[in-house]
């Protein structure tokens, strides 16, 4: 199992309400050093943090972050983006844009950031799901997060051998800017986080985070009518 004291932790998506609390429970629980990574990385009040600018979406600047990041020994993949229009009306370069931000990208850090964590001891490599991962939604962030789940998956199996944690994290609505429009009940991000970090250090491979993730998972082996009451009511 991992440990967050003593060690190095790089997070996607510093800047937003999940990130940040990651970075932020990261150094409360004796990291040595946190990269918060973001397309337009912000300052820091502590000196354990680096801010480094990363795009998920490119790889020149993943490649660039590896190569400043060499010390790192627990990745956040945490970076994403909204994708909540009709997938009958979405611009197909809008979906494409989807699945580079949450699923190429993630997939592209694993493999820069695997012979690091691999050469640092094995580490943890933390890919950050959704509830959605297994309840559809119209547009294209539920899929895409589906994907990102299977393909976390795929990493678990791929990484067991160099003795690397990979830990796929589920969760309802975080109250954070990204869902601030949304007019649903939301989680708060530091209850989150919390449950995250407590189960990768407890070796966990698979952390659900609050109860909607729990009560969705628990739905899956149900007819899909009790994921979706409004195909009864259709049909």
């Amino acid at each position: 199992m991992t440990q967050l004291a003593g060690s190095v932790v790089l997070v996607t998506g510093a800047n937003g309400g999940l990130g940040t609390e990651f970075v932020r429970q990261a150094l409360a629980r004796d990291a040595r050093r946190v990269y918060a990574t973001a397309r337009k990385p912000r300052s820091w009040d502590d000196g354990r943090v680096v801010p480094l600018t990363l795009d998920v979406t490119d790889s020149a600047s993943i490649a660039e972050t590896a190569a400043a990041a060499a010390d790192t020994t627990i990745v956040i993949n945490n970076a994403g983006v909204p994708a909540g229009r009709s997938l009958l009306t979405m611009p197909l370069d809008e979906v494409r844009a989807a699945y580079e931000s949450n699923v190429f990208g993630p997939i592209a850090v694993a493999q820069a950031f695997a012979p690091i964590l691999a050469r640092n001891g094995g580490g943890a490599l933390v890919d950050i799901h959704s509830a959605l991962s297994w309840l559809a939604q119209p547009g294209a962030y539920p899929s895409t997060k589906a994907a990102l789940w299977s393909v976390t998956n795929s990493l678990r199996l791929e990484l067991a051998g160099q003795g690397t944690q990979v830990v796929g994290a589920h969760l309802g609505y975080a109250d954070t800017p990204m869902t601030a429009k949304l007019d649903v009940a939301k989680a708060d991000p530091r209850d989150i986080v919390a449950a995250i970090y407590a189960g990768l250090e407890a070796g966990e491979l698979e952390v659900l985070a609050d109860d909607p993730s729990r009560w969705v998972k628990q739905q899956l082996s149900q007819p899909l009518t009790a994921l979706y009451p409004q195909l009864a009511a259709s049909s």
